[in-house]
Protein backbone atom coordinates (compact mmCIF):
# COMPACT_ATOMS: atom_id res chain seq x y z
CA UNK A 1 0.00 0.00 0.00
CA UNK A 2 3.03 2.42 1.16
CA UNK A 3 5.10 1.99 -1.77
CA UNK A 4 7.00 4.70 -1.73
CA UNK A 5 7.24 4.51 2.47
CA UNK A 6 8.64 1.11 1.94
CA UNK A 7 10.99 2.25 -0.85
CA UNK A 8 12.35 5.12 1.31
CA UNK A 9 12.51 2.24 4.39
CA UNK A 10 14.27 0.08 2.51
CA UNK A 11 17.39 2.45 1.81
CA UNK A 12 17.48 4.09 5.40
CA UNK A 13 17.84 0.23 6.24
CA UNK A 14 20.17 -0.63 3.60
CA UNK A 15 23.37 -2.57 4.87
CA UNK A 16 25.82 -1.93 1.27
CA UNK A 17 24.25 1.14 -0.19
CA UNK A 18 23.31 4.70 0.86
CA UNK A 19 25.71 5.02 3.22
CA UNK A 20 27.58 8.33 1.99
CA UNK A 21 27.14 11.10 3.78
CA UNK A 22 24.65 13.19 1.33
CA UNK A 23 23.05 10.18 1.46
CA UNK A 24 22.06 9.75 4.72
CA UNK A 25 21.25 13.26 4.75
CA UNK A 26 18.84 13.16 2.19
CA UNK A 27 17.29 10.45 3.17
CA UNK A 28 16.90 12.39 6.63
CA UNK A 29 15.03 14.95 4.53
CA UNK A 30 12.76 13.02 2.48
CA UNK A 31 11.88 11.16 5.28
CA UNK A 32 10.57 14.22 7.08
CA UNK A 33 8.08 15.87 4.32
CA UNK A 34 7.10 12.02 3.41
CA UNK A 35 5.70 11.25 6.71
CA UNK A 36 4.15 14.92 6.85
CA UNK A 37 2.70 13.81 2.88
CA UNK A 38 1.52 10.31 4.16
CA UNK A 39 0.01 12.03 7.70
CA UNK A 40 -2.37 14.97 6.03
CA UNK A 41 -3.78 11.98 3.34
CA UNK A 42 -4.22 9.61 5.87
CA UNK A 43 -6.04 12.52 7.65
CA UNK A 44 -7.94 13.80 4.52
CA UNK A 45 -11.52 11.14 4.52
CA UNK A 46 -12.53 10.41 0.83
CA UNK A 47 -13.67 10.40 -1.63
CA UNK A 48 -16.14 7.19 -1.10
CA UNK A 49 -19.04 5.41 -3.06
CA UNK A 50 -21.33 7.60 -2.79
CA UNK A 51 -21.15 10.69 -4.84
CA UNK A 52 -20.43 14.12 -2.77
CA UNK A 53 -20.39 17.98 -3.38
CA UNK A 54 -17.11 17.65 -1.06
CA UNK A 55 -15.83 15.08 -3.64
CA UNK A 56 -13.81 17.95 -5.66
CA UNK A 57 -12.93 19.94 -2.79
CA UNK A 58 -11.07 16.36 -1.53
CA UNK A 59 -9.44 15.55 -4.48
CA UNK A 60 -8.31 18.63 -5.06
CA UNK A 61 -6.29 18.71 -1.97
CA UNK A 62 -4.95 15.46 -2.17
CA UNK A 63 -3.74 17.06 -5.88
CA UNK A 64 -2.08 19.72 -3.73
CA UNK A 65 -0.45 17.45 -1.39
CA UNK A 66 1.14 15.42 -4.18
CA UNK A 67 2.32 17.78 -6.08
CA UNK A 68 3.88 19.78 -2.64
CA UNK A 69 5.62 16.71 -2.25
CA UNK A 70 6.39 15.74 -5.77
CA UNK A 71 8.40 19.13 -6.32
CA UNK A 72 10.40 18.48 -3.52
CA UNK A 73 11.23 15.17 -4.15
CA UNK A 74 12.19 15.84 -7.62
CA UNK A 75 14.90 18.47 -6.57
CA UNK A 76 17.60 18.05 -8.65
CA UNK A 77 19.95 17.00 -5.97
CA UNK A 78 17.33 14.32 -5.01
CA UNK A 79 16.98 13.25 -8.49
CA UNK A 80 20.88 12.85 -9.04
CA UNK A 81 21.71 10.41 -5.82
CA UNK A 82 18.97 8.41 -6.30
CA UNK A 83 18.66 7.37 -10.31
CA UNK A 84 15.37 6.10 -12.02
CA UNK A 85 16.76 2.71 -11.25
CA UNK A 86 15.65 2.83 -7.34
CA UNK A 87 12.12 3.93 -7.81
CA UNK A 88 12.43 6.23 -5.05
CA UNK A 89 10.66 9.37 -7.63
CA UNK A 90 8.42 6.90 -10.08
CA UNK A 91 6.84 5.36 -6.48
CA UNK A 92 5.32 8.88 -5.08
CA UNK A 93 2.77 8.57 -8.18
CA UNK A 94 1.93 5.06 -7.43
CA UNK A 95 1.15 5.85 -3.47
CA UNK A 96 -0.61 8.82 -4.67
CA UNK A 97 -3.02 6.64 -6.55
CA UNK A 98 -3.20 4.42 -3.67
CA UNK A 99 -4.48 7.16 -1.69
CA UNK A 100 -6.81 8.60 -4.08
CA UNK A 101 -8.54 5.10 -4.25
CA UNK A 102 -8.42 4.16 -0.84
CA UNK A 103 -11.64 5.23 0.97
CA UNK A 104 -13.45 4.11 -2.15
CA UNK A 105 -12.67 0.49 -2.41
CA UNK A 106 -12.46 -0.04 1.44
CA UNK A 107 -16.10 0.93 1.50
CA UNK A 108 -16.99 -1.78 -0.33
CA UNK A 109 -14.95 -4.22 1.44
CA UNK A 110 -11.87 -4.33 3.91
CA UNK A 111 -10.20 -7.75 2.20
CA UNK A 112 -10.29 -5.98 -1.12
CA UNK A 113 -7.00 -6.13 -3.21
CA UNK A 114 -5.50 -2.74 -3.41
CA UNK A 115 -2.18 -1.66 -4.45
CA UNK A 116 0.75 -3.43 -6.51
CA UNK A 117 -0.16 -6.93 -7.47
CA UNK A 118 1.06 -10.07 -8.56
CA UNK A 119 -1.95 -10.63 -10.92
CA UNK A 120 -3.23 -13.64 -12.15
CA UNK A 121 -1.93 -14.08 -15.93
CA UNK A 122 -2.27 -17.44 -17.08
CA UNK A 123 -2.71 -20.58 -15.96
CA UNK A 124 -1.36 -24.29 -17.16
CA UNK A 125 -1.26 -27.85 -16.10
CA UNK A 126 2.68 -29.63 -16.32
CA UNK A 127 2.60 -32.91 -15.00
CA UNK A 128 5.62 -35.10 -15.58
CA UNK A 129 3.94 -38.19 -16.47
CA UNK A 130 0.45 -39.63 -16.64
CA UNK A 131 0.72 -41.35 -12.81
CA UNK A 132 1.62 -37.75 -11.98
CA UNK A 133 -1.17 -36.33 -13.93
CA UNK A 134 -3.93 -38.40 -12.02
CA UNK A 135 -2.34 -37.66 -8.65
CA UNK A 136 -2.00 -34.07 -8.36
CA UNK A 137 -3.40 -31.08 -10.73
CA UNK A 138 0.25 -29.77 -10.64
CA UNK A 139 -0.88 -26.24 -12.07
CA UNK A 140 1.33 -23.54 -13.08
CA UNK A 141 0.28 -20.35 -12.28
CA UNK A 142 1.70 -17.55 -14.67
CA UNK A 143 1.32 -13.92 -12.93
CA UNK A 144 1.80 -10.35 -13.90
CA UNK A 145 2.66 -7.54 -11.74
CA UNK A 146 0.80 -4.35 -11.77
CA UNK A 147 1.80 -1.21 -10.13
CA UNK A 148 -1.39 -0.79 -8.77
CA UNK A 149 -4.67 -2.90 -8.72
CA UNK A 150 -8.43 -2.62 -7.33
CA UNK A 151 -9.43 -6.22 -7.14
CA UNK A 152 -10.23 -9.75 -4.98
CA UNK A 153 -8.02 -12.61 -4.18
CA UNK A 154 -9.75 -15.73 -4.74
CA UNK A 155 -8.51 -18.59 -2.95
CA UNK A 156 -8.39 -21.99 -4.84
CA UNK A 157 -8.18 -25.43 -3.86
CA UNK A 158 -7.44 -27.59 -6.61
CA UNK A 159 -7.59 -31.19 -6.62
CA UNK A 160 -7.33 -34.69 -8.92
CA UNK A 161 -10.99 -36.39 -8.64
CA UNK A 162 -10.41 -39.27 -6.45
CA UNK A 163 -6.96 -38.42 -5.26
CA UNK A 164 -6.15 -36.87 -1.64
CA UNK A 165 -3.70 -34.40 -3.29
CA UNK A 166 -4.44 -30.57 -3.18
CA UNK A 167 -2.63 -28.04 -4.57
CA UNK A 168 -3.54 -24.15 -2.77
CA UNK A 169 -3.39 -21.05 -5.16
CA UNK A 170 -4.34 -17.28 -4.31
CA UNK A 171 -5.25 -15.79 -7.80
CA UNK A 172 -5.09 -11.81 -7.36
CA UNK A 173 -7.82 -10.75 -9.78
CA UNK A 174 -7.89 -7.10 -11.27
CA UNK A 175 -11.24 -5.07 -11.71
CA UNK A 176 -9.04 -2.26 -12.18
CA UNK A 177 -5.43 -1.78 -13.10
CA UNK A 178 -3.32 0.85 -13.47
CA UNK A 179 0.16 1.41 -14.88
CA UNK A 180 2.13 4.41 -13.34
CA UNK A 181 4.43 6.27 -15.57
CA UNK A 182 7.08 9.24 -15.25
CA UNK A 183 6.55 9.25 -19.13
CA UNK A 184 4.75 7.40 -21.56
CA UNK A 185 6.50 6.17 -25.08
CA UNK A 186 5.38 4.28 -27.86
CA UNK A 187 7.16 1.16 -26.34
CA UNK A 188 5.65 1.30 -23.05
CA UNK A 189 2.40 1.94 -24.50
CA UNK A 190 2.70 -0.97 -26.44
CA UNK A 191 3.46 -3.14 -23.59
CA UNK A 192 0.80 -2.11 -21.51
CA UNK A 193 -1.76 -2.84 -24.51
CA UNK A 194 -0.93 -6.25 -24.65
CA UNK A 195 -0.94 -6.22 -20.67
CA UNK A 196 -4.39 -5.04 -20.72
CA UNK A 197 -5.60 -7.75 -23.48
CA UNK A 198 -4.04 -10.69 -21.37
CA UNK A 199 -6.15 -9.19 -18.33
CA UNK A 200 -9.67 -9.06 -20.21
CA UNK A 201 -9.16 -12.32 -21.91
CA UNK A 202 -9.09 -13.24 -17.92
CA UNK A 203 -11.50 -11.18 -16.74
CA UNK A 204 -13.52 -9.06 -19.60
CA UNK A 205 -14.80 -7.06 -16.87
CA UNK A 206 -11.58 -5.41 -15.65
CA UNK A 207 -10.20 -2.28 -17.21
CA UNK A 208 -6.69 -0.97 -17.78
CA UNK A 209 -5.37 2.55 -17.17
CA UNK A 210 -2.21 4.38 -17.70
CA UNK A 211 -1.21 7.17 -15.51
CA UNK A 212 1.58 9.49 -16.47
CA UNK A 213 2.79 12.86 -15.58
CA UNK A 214 4.34 13.53 -19.09
CA UNK A 215 3.84 12.41 -23.00
CA UNK A 216 6.16 10.82 -25.37
CA UNK A 217 4.07 10.33 -27.98
CA UNK A 218 3.81 11.38 -31.41
CA UNK A 219 0.68 12.39 -33.65
CA UNK A 220 1.75 9.52 -36.17
CA UNK A 221 0.99 7.02 -33.09
CA UNK A 222 -2.82 5.20 -33.59
CA UNK A 223 -4.13 5.20 -30.62
CA UNK A 224 -7.09 3.49 -31.22
CA UNK A 225 -5.41 0.16 -31.99
CA UNK A 226 -4.18 -0.41 -28.22
CA UNK A 227 -6.04 -2.15 -25.64
CA UNK A 228 -6.12 -0.08 -22.62
CA UNK A 229 -9.30 1.69 -22.11
CA UNK A 230 -7.87 5.29 -20.93
CA UNK A 231 -4.37 7.06 -20.93
CA UNK A 232 -3.78 10.02 -18.71
CA UNK A 233 -1.58 12.72 -18.84
CA UNK A 234 -0.89 14.59 -15.38
CA UNK A 235 0.75 17.63 -16.28
CA UNK A 236 -1.13 17.80 -20.01
CA UNK A 237 3.08 17.94 -21.28
CA UNK A 238 5.52 16.46 -23.67
CA UNK A 239 8.22 14.88 -21.93
CA UNK A 240 11.58 16.49 -21.41
CA UNK A 241 14.60 14.50 -20.52
CA UNK A 242 15.27 14.94 -16.98
CA UNK A 243 18.60 16.97 -17.05
CA UNK A 244 16.69 19.98 -19.20
CA UNK A 245 13.97 20.00 -16.35
CA UNK A 246 16.86 21.97 -14.29
CA UNK A 247 17.43 24.56 -17.04
CA UNK A 248 16.26 28.02 -15.70
CA UNK A 249 14.35 28.59 -18.86
CA UNK A 250 12.01 25.05 -18.51
CA UNK A 251 8.83 25.89 -17.49
CA UNK A 252 7.45 22.45 -15.76
CA UNK A 253 3.10 22.32 -15.69
CA UNK A 254 1.57 21.54 -12.80
CA UNK A 255 -0.69 18.04 -11.64
CA UNK A 256 -3.94 19.15 -13.08
CA UNK A 257 -6.36 18.46 -10.92
CA UNK A 258 -9.56 18.08 -13.29
CA UNK A 259 -7.28 14.79 -14.64
CA UNK A 260 -7.59 13.01 -11.41
CA UNK A 261 -11.13 14.15 -11.01
CA UNK A 262 -11.46 12.00 -14.13
CA UNK A 263 -9.47 9.29 -13.27
CA UNK A 264 -11.42 9.20 -10.27
CA UNK A 265 -15.00 9.18 -11.90
CA UNK A 266 -13.78 6.98 -14.22
CA UNK A 267 -13.03 4.22 -11.59
CA UNK A 268 -15.63 4.97 -9.11
CA UNK A 269 -18.12 4.63 -12.19
CA UNK A 270 -16.61 1.27 -13.13
CA UNK A 271 -17.01 -0.21 -9.70
CA UNK A 272 -20.24 1.04 -8.78
CA UNK A 273 -21.70 -0.09 -12.24
CA UNK A 274 -23.79 -3.44 -13.49
CA UNK A 275 -21.30 -5.81 -15.34
CA UNK A 276 -23.92 -7.86 -16.44
CA UNK A 277 -23.34 -8.98 -19.71
CA UNK A 278 -22.55 -12.70 -22.12
CA UNK A 279 -24.38 -14.18 -24.49
CA UNK A 280 -27.76 -14.99 -22.37
CA UNK A 281 -27.80 -11.34 -21.49
CA UNK A 282 -26.92 -10.00 -25.14
CA UNK A 283 -29.87 -12.47 -26.72
CA UNK A 284 -32.52 -10.75 -24.73
CA UNK A 285 -31.85 -7.49 -26.46
CA UNK A 286 -30.65 -8.81 -30.05
CA UNK A 287 -27.35 -7.51 -29.70
CA UNK A 288 -24.43 -9.00 -27.64
CA UNK A 289 -21.34 -6.40 -27.63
Amino acid sequence: MYVHGDNLAQKEAHKTKYLDKDSRKYLIEIRKEYDKWRKANEKLKGPYIENSKDDIKILRERVKLFSEYKDFIDQQKYAEKFDSRSNLHSSVLEEFIYYIFRDLVYKFSKSALLGKAHAFKDIFFDSASFTEMINTPNARIEIKDHDFVIGVNIETNMQVSGSKKEQKAILQIPAVAIECKTYLDKTMLEGSSTAAEQLKMKNPNGIYIVVSEWLKLTSQVNLGKYKVDQVYVLRKQKNTDREFRYLDDYVKNPIHADVIEHLYNTVRTHLTSDWEKGVEFGLQKGYLL
